[in-house]
């Protein structure tokens, strides 16, 4: 457990300055996004992926880790608290954008993007578990097969 302290504080160090930035942080790069979506758009990507799914699903990714990283320290089958958690810590975080930084936007989309984030950062670390096992086990038959030790 001690190799996700590293990581843990890093994202949120990360996490902290994105949401508690005093600007929005698309903001300086909001017209290049609109430019590269045009081009895709030419390009053949439909028109319904626009700048709102892709702020959106920004705010998914952004909490990917969140849940990973907290599914990780809790293991099954105590994972509804980090997804509990997500959501609680999303609404924090979009009640304090409200109150103390006026340029910023609070929604209730953020806070269902950010936990569908979580929820996809707990799968992603129950299918690492998995994997991990199916490895270990693996490797157990390996060696208990008696067609492992021939050349």
């Amino acid at each position: 457990m001690a190799w996700l302290v590293v990581p843990a504080i890093c994202y949120a160090v990360c996490l902290l300055l994105v949401v508690f930035w005093p600007v929005p942080v698309d903001r300086d790069a909001g017209a290049d996004l609109l430019r590269a979506l045009d081009w895709l758009h030419r390009h053949g990507i439909p028109e319904w992926f626009d700048y709102a799914l892709v702020e959106w699903l920004a705010n998914v990714a952004m909490f990917v880790p969140f849940g990973f990283l907290l599914a990780a320290a809790l293991r099954p089958p105590h994972w509804w608290i980090a997804l509990l958690s997500a959501a609680a810590a999303s609404a924090g975080i979009e009640w304090a954008q409200r109150q103390l930084l006026p340029e910023r936007y609070a929604s209730a989309a953020d806070i269902a993007a950010n936990t569908l984030g979580a929820l996809v950062g707990i799968a992603l670390c129950g299918l690492a578990l998995l994997a991990a096992a199916a490895r270990s086990r693996f490797r157990i038959r390996r060696r208990a097969s008696p067609t492992a030790a021939r050349p």
